[in-house]
């Protein structure tokens, strides 16, 4: 096997010392500019890789962040992390993920051990889990942490999309085609995310003097919306329906065309997300967009500012985006 390049292989042939190429490698000394293109010059051409473990030691800095991301494949969570990545790989950040089943205390505190171990200079918790404020509290370490969770309660700074806002945004656009009500499928009501919604969706109603139906919930999955829309056919009078995720909203059309239903001429549908088949589904459906990332840089834009030493604040936002499409219309 052909010996790697080595740090001094790098010197020899910018014809500088080794002294330099670790300046110009770790970003932290001065180095001429056509010095630092030499060095870089010699690093492309012998395909030269620092060992991270040596760079860590003689900077103190490992450039490695842990996330502790729930074992889910649903598409919010799996965009988060996707946006996390990037925003960290883009910055020259490593990631370690540890994945947890049960967002409980216990799970949660060996996840944020075992990545403090790894030598992590921060660490992000996907947290849209009802359980996991609590588990955070349990969570005690000196590494900085972060919270991707819609909540005002979780023990440590906080990002998130604006569910709030979002679920707001389209129960609005709903009732502003003339339907006396808007009927929700909302998502299981221990996680946060699924509660922001039914929480806006309620208030809207409600300032609106508005009848609020009884609460379809499902499971996030196409069957429990499938299942859900055939109790809104049962229910015989549904004029429109806020569906608290894509992929529900999908098993709900699917058992409004079994039974005749016409969206949008009889009913209408809009989901949340915007999942990427969202544009193709029959009819196109309206939904509500998270920019995750945005949310992946926000937030390692706030823990960078903890591993700094600044206090970044308790609470950051991104904006949702109402994506209106062929599944919405005016009442009958």
């Amino acid at each position: 096997m052909a010996r790697q390049p080595a740090l001094t292989d790098v010197a020899a042939l910018a014809g500088v010392s080794h002294m330099t190429v670790s300046r110009v490698i770790n970003g932290n000394g001065p180095v001429r500019p056509d010095t630092r293109r030499r060095v870089l010059a010699a690093v492309e051409q012998l395909g030269y890789r620092p060992n991270s473990l040596a760079r860590a030691l003689a900077t103190g800095r490992s450039h490695r962040l842990g996330v502790v991301a729930l074992d889910s494949v649903l598409y919010g969570p799996a965009s988060t992390l996707f946006g996390i990545e990037n925003a960290a790989r883009e910055s020259g950040y490593a990631i370690s993920i540890t994945s947890v089943s049960r967002p409980d205390r216990e799970s949660i505190g060996e996840a944020v051990d075992g990545l403090c171990r790894q030598g992590v200079e921060g660490i992000v918790v996907i947290a849209p889990h009802v359980a996991t404020g609590q588990a955070l509290e349990a969570a005690a370490t000196d590494v900085p942490l972060v919270a991707v969770a819609d909540s005002d309660q979780a023990p440590v700074p906080v990002v998130a999309v604006d569910q709030h806002d979002g679920a707001r945004r389209v129960t609005e656009h709903l009732l502003s085609f003339g339907h006396p009500t808007v009927w929700h499928v909302a998502g299981p009501c221990d996680w946060l995310d699924a509660r922001a919604r039914e929480n806006a969706w309620r208030s809207v109603l409600t300032e609106r003097d508005t009848r609020v139906p009884p609460v379809l919930r499902g499971d996030w999955s196409p069957r429990s919306g499938y299942l859900a829309g055939l109790a809104l056919v049962a229910e015989g009078e549904v004029g429109a329906v806020f569906v608290a995720n894509d992929q529900m909203a999908l098993g709900v059309l699917r058992a409004f065309s079994e039974s005749g239903v016409s969206v949008p001429d009889d009913v209408s549908v809009a989901g949340f997300d915007d999942v990427p088949e969202a544009a193709y589904f029959s009819p196109p459906l309206t939904t509500v967009r998270q920019d995750f990332i945005a949310l992946g840089r926000k937030t390692f834009d706030r823990l960078l500012r903890q591993i700094e030493g600044t206090r970044p604040s308790a609470r950051s936002i991104v904006p949702p985006e109402l994506i209106v499409r062929e599944s919405t219309g005016p009442a009958r």
